[in-house]
């Protein structure tokens, strides 16, 4: 131990780890790893002649470990230590005990001294011991100690608990859960969302201006008549296209799609979609009338315009209608929905009818009804204009 008589006090010589950056350490470090990245500071603390002497004692066998273990690396640690105190003479007297004070917190925290009463509740070693029971435990300075003392409140670790069967049970349960799930890679997700934007980026407003017009912020109207006139437009029969969704969500796409059904002779699978569909939105009252008429037409023996379901369907949806609801032919719908998607959408898309609206091109009509929209602008505001100018000549006057 390195004893410094100095104005008539006498000062040990107490190794702490600090890090080279930050004024104070977070976290115990492996010296022999990390000694380029940090240095070990020699911090002199007073001791007057009423210490204890079993401190005394710890100092002096952690320094003498401490040089053995470092034997070929002391004398730069000792310049270095001696570097760190002339800086710390220079700081003022507030500051040296603040930075003091800190450290005795933290060794008090990571490295109590044996016999003494822990300053925390829960000591953070005894945690780190009940979260990892098997982990091997280090010396704070990184070297492997002969004997490790330990304090009265650092009590050996619980013995853990056996695996039961329940246990395994449990795990199976959630490992069979994770394999059920349906999981995308990124790279996955990203190609498709991509594929989305490039897809619909014509029919987006904000990033391709909309032909014709929007008439809300434009004096043309001609977009309005195209949506009333049943004969679509180019890109909107492009639109059907995508997927069965568009085609069912336009309303001229829907009569499109139900004339083709009727020439194939398949037209009730479509119309019962949109039974369905009507009866989501009936009020409460008309749903049992409703219910009953949906399956005296399209499910019950000898109906009109019986469906194809399969007999799993055909068995819950009876089920459902002793019990009437809005949500009554779920399943039947479901299964009627991929089967037009699976089939009829696709013969539709090949069909000559939906090429034929597809290949067609603008109609001049829509082209003279824009004229139209706009020479009716122009007049009205040359009346304007000119009801204007002979008002301020009448006032001249």
């Amino acid at each position: 131990m390195f004893v410094i008589p100095r104005k008539g006090k006498q000062y040990t010589w107490e190794v702490l780890l600090l890090h080279r950056v930050t004024s104070f350490p977070s976290q115990t470090m492996s010296l022999p790893s990390r000694m380029t990245g940090h240095s070990i500071v020699f911090r002199h603390h007073t001791f007057g002649l009423q210490t204890a002497g079993n401190q005394k004692t710890q100092i002096t066998e952690n320094l003498a470990r401490l040089q053995r273990a470092f034997a070929r690396k002391w004398e730069f640690i000792f310049m270095q230590a001696e570097a760190q105190v002339k800086i710390d003479r220079k700081k003022d007297k507030t500051e040296r005990k603040i930075l003091d004070s800190q450290e005795r917190a933290f060794w008090d925290v990571h490295r109590p001294v044996p016999g003494c009463v822990n300053t925390t509740e829960m000591d953070i070693r005894k945690c780190r011991r009940m979260k990892n029971p098997q982990k091997v435990k280090k010396s704070v300075y990184g070297v492997t100690e002969e004997s490790q003392p330990q304090s009265p409140v650092h009590l050996p670790s619980q013995p853990v608990r056996k695996t039961t069967k329940e246990d395994f049970r449990k795990q199976i349960t959630f490992l069979n859960m994770q394999i059920e799930r349906h999981c995308l890679k990124m790279s996955k997700v990203a190609e498709s969302l991509i594929a989305y934007t490039e897809q619909y980026v014509e029919y987006d407003p904000f990033i391709t201006p909309a032909e014709p017009s929007n008439p809300w912020i434009s004096d043309d109207a001609a977009l309005w008549d195209i949506e009333m006139s049943k004969e679509p437009s180019q890109q909107r029969v492009k639109r059907w296209g995508f997927s069965m969704d568009e085609v069912l969500k336009d309303p001229v796409g829907r009569d499109q799609f139900l004339r083709f059904l009727e020439s194939e002779f398949s037209s009730e699978n479509l119309r019962f979609w949109l039974a369905v569909q009507d009866l989501k939105k009936r009020p409460l009252q008309d749903v049992t009338t409703r219910v009953e008429e949906i399956w005296q037409e399209f499910l019950a023996p000898g109906a009109q315009s019986a469906i194809n379901l399969d007999s799993h369907s055909y068995e819950k949806t009876s089920q459902n209608v002793k019990d009437p609801g809005r949500y009554t032919y779920e399943d039947a719908q479901e299964h009627i929905y991929k089967l037009m998607k699976s089939d009829s959408y696709a013969r539709f898309l090949r069909s000559n009818a939906y090429q034929d609206l597809l290949l067609a091109k603008k109609k001049p009509e829509n082209e003279q009804g824009r004229r139209t929209s706009l020479e009716k602008f122009t007049r009205s505001m040359g009346k304007s204009l000119a009801s204007k100018r002979l008002t301020g000549l009448m006032q001249s006057s």
